[in-house]
């Protein structure tokens, strides 16, 4: 979607193009105004968080599943799901995007449970994708578990997980600790369930979506996946005849070890997959609903679930993750640079919020990083074994820039921050966003691993964001920022932009780095800031804007390419004006700042139906509620300042 010129916008009443830095002074005053509005009286902002309906579709099958699911929220969901249905009859990843073979199996499932009819007409539309990508036989392995649990596939069909795995140590290939925390939350769990193989029939079958294919097959025995592929089927032969005493120890140590990483809330890492899974493997254990750790559980999802009234009736969705220390960690920094002083109140109220959420106790990034004391922040309200790195640099940032009534407190926090975030690096140099040296890739050659990154190396906006934090701190020429800075000059692609890990895509990455590089103390002339320069420059739309589709995650043509979006937009001005680029004359940045004036709303934000977050890059994509506006406020700010406070 391509946006259009505002009517009403209160920067449209200057000419962007003959006054931009006054057209940029009055959006910016509007878009801090509505920002202000929004945020809650605790102190802290969070924007929805809007995914693709695969997350409403396993929530109505968990229900179904427990036996918990009720004529109200089966109705709510359907509604929604229906909703988000194309006119081809797919469900796409991301708004725009092309229609996707798991997610849209996954919808017809759910609404088959809702009560729709496998010949009504937008049931028949999506039938003829899903055979004419292969049918249910290509989808996805986490979809085929969601069938299994139903009968709706055989469970000898899917790659084994076995719950041995708990037992393998820390040094030894493939042990928990190899994956990803996102990964490693949900496979515990998920060797629980592919283990008891439950199935519970539904009333009706899904041959409308099958093709009757082969499996696919096997990888040459010469590649690690072969090798796995044919390692699965010894695994599945074990399961069989497994070794009684240790299964039924690993069964048991599984449960240990889910149940002591339930969070406040109730969950499992703020998101939604090691959530429903873990709820899944305890009950399958035996754990009645009733049981506090089940009922927290339950519980607990209704605080992820929107309901809105819509002409058709109230809908129901699920946000898959919550950001409200995120949001707030931008907001404060974006607002700081905006010439907001460090004793507004506002900014008081977010600082006093955000100090509280600091993270004192233990962590699964202990197991690398042992000698570390903790001291980072969650993106949640409720994740304190996996705080991350990304979080607790944006924190720092914001943080030491701000009034207090115990500043000395406050700076104690900040220290411990500095420590913990720093502390993570790899010995690479580089910062992935939760754990340390989390680089092996064995794990993901693994036949289970279809669907989504599963570890979390170093990246290029996280690295940036810590380097960033450090050069804040007076700590540039220390050895960690250097290593840092040199491991984001080695990771520059040919093209000059940097790759983005957790928002989309080359345009994210460079946003993130090139005022890092400069805040480090990279001179504006470097090589590598001119070569990005110009990769922007190569790669502004029409309009004055920057857009970059998601599929650039998988196609290369479309990187730097797509529709302009505010919060990208906003990421390139970032980066021009920290590289010396603000006064250019009616050139690249003037025109991306009157596309922001000329698309302000009258309210002082900005449309943004195009999604610009990423959870897994190739598969899983978010649209951040206020991305926006924070970024856009951030970017102006820095631009009619003259760069970061």
């Amino acid at each position: 979607m391509t946006p259009v010129l505002a009517s009403g916008s209160v920067a449209g009443d200057v000419d962007a193009t003959s006054d931009p830095r006054s057209a940029a002074r009055a959006a910016l005053d509007a878009a801090i105004a509505h920002l202000s509005s929004l945020q809650h009286e605790q102190g802290w902002w969070k924007g929805d968080l809007a995914t693709n309906v695969t997350m409403d579709a396993e929530d109505m099958m968990l229900r179904e599943f427990l036996g918990i699911a009720t004529a109200e929220t089966r109705d709510q969901s359907a509604r929604w799901i229906r909703s988000q249905q194309r006119e081809d009859g797919t469900w796409a990843t991301f708004f725009g995007g092309p229609g996707n073979l798991d997610t849209t199996v996954e919808a017809w499932v759910a609404l088959r449970i809702a009560g729709d009819q496998a010949t009504a007409p937008h049931m028949l539309r999506a039938q003829q994708f899903v055979r004419a990508q292969g049918g249910v036989e290509r989808s996805r392995v986490f979809t085929r578990i969601w069938l299994a649990l139903f009968g709706l596939w055989d469970w000898r069909d899917l790659p084994n997980l076995p719950p041995e795995l708990i037992h393998l140590p820390r040094w030894f290939p493939l042990n928990v600790y190899d994956w990803g925390c996102w990964a490693r939350q949900t496979i515990v769990p998920l060797t629980v369930v592919c283990t008891l193989r439950p199935r519970r029939p539904l009333p009706f079958a899904i041959d409308e979506l099958r093709t009757g294919a082969e499996l696919e097959a096997f990888a040459p025995w010469s590649t690690v996946g072969g090798a796995f592929q044919r390692a699965d089927v010894l695994l599945h032969a074990y399961a069989k005849r497994p070794l009684r005493q240790l299964r039924t120890g690993a069964m048991r140590r599984a449960a240990e070890w889910i149940i002591a990483r339930q969070e406040a809330d109730g969950g499992w890492g703020g998101i939604q997959p090691p959530w429903v899974y873990s709820i899944l493997a305890l009950h399958l254990l035996g754990y009645p609903l009733e049981h506090p750790v089940l009922r927290a559980a339950v519980d607990g999802l209704e605080g992820f679930v929107i309901t809105e009234d819509t002409d058709e009736g109230p809908i129901r969705r699920v946000e898959a993750c919550q950001s409200p220390v995120w949001d707030t960690a931008l907001a404060v920094n974006a607002l700081l640079d905006s010439g907001i002083s460090g004793d507004d109140a506002r900014v008081r109220r977010a600082a006093d919020w955000l100090a509280r959420e600091q993270i004192t106790g233990d962590g699964d990034w202990q197991v690398r990083r042992p000698g570390i004391p903790s001291g980072g922040w969650a993106f949640e309200f409720a994740n304190d074994v996996y705080p991350d790195v990304d979080d607790g640099a944006e924190v720092v940032m914001a943080l030491r820039r701000v009034g207090s009534n115990r500043p000395t407190l406050l700076r104690r926090g900040v220290d411990r921050g500095i420590a913990w975030t720093a502390g993570m690096q790899s010995k690479d140099g580089g910062w992935g966003a939760f754990d340390a040296d989390n680089t092996r890739t064995l794990a993901t050659h693994l036949p289970f691993c279809d669907f989504g990154a599963v570890i979390d190396s170093p990246s290029a906006d996280v690295t940036a964001h810590v380097v960033e934090m450090l050069a804040a701190e007076g700590r540039a020429r220390g050895e960690r920022c250097r290593r840092g800075v040199a491991w984001l000059l080695e990771h520059q692609e040919p093209d000059g932009s940097w790759f983005g890990r957790w928002g989309a895509n080359h345009v994210y990455g460079t946003g993130a780095v090139v005022p890092a590089l400069v805040a480090a103390g990279i001179p504006a002339d470097h090589n590598a800031i001119r070569a990005s320069v110009r990769w922007l420059g190569e790669h502004q739309n029409a309009d004055g804007g920057w857009g970059e589709d998601l599929r650039s995650y998988r196609d290369p043509d479309w990187i730097g390419h797509g529709a302009s979006t505010a919060s990208q937009t906003a990421w390139a001005l970032m980066a021009l004006v920290a590289a010396g680029e603000a006064d250019d004359g009616g050139g690249v940045v003037e025109r991306g700042i009157a596309y922001l004036a000329g698309t302000q709303r009258a309210d002082g934000t900005w449309d943004e139906d195009l999604y610009t977050g990423t959870g897994f890059p190739g598969d899983f994509y978010i649209n951040y509620g206020l991305y926006r506006l924070i970024f856009p406020i951030w970017a102006l700010g820095r631009y009619v300042g003259g760069g970061p406070a």
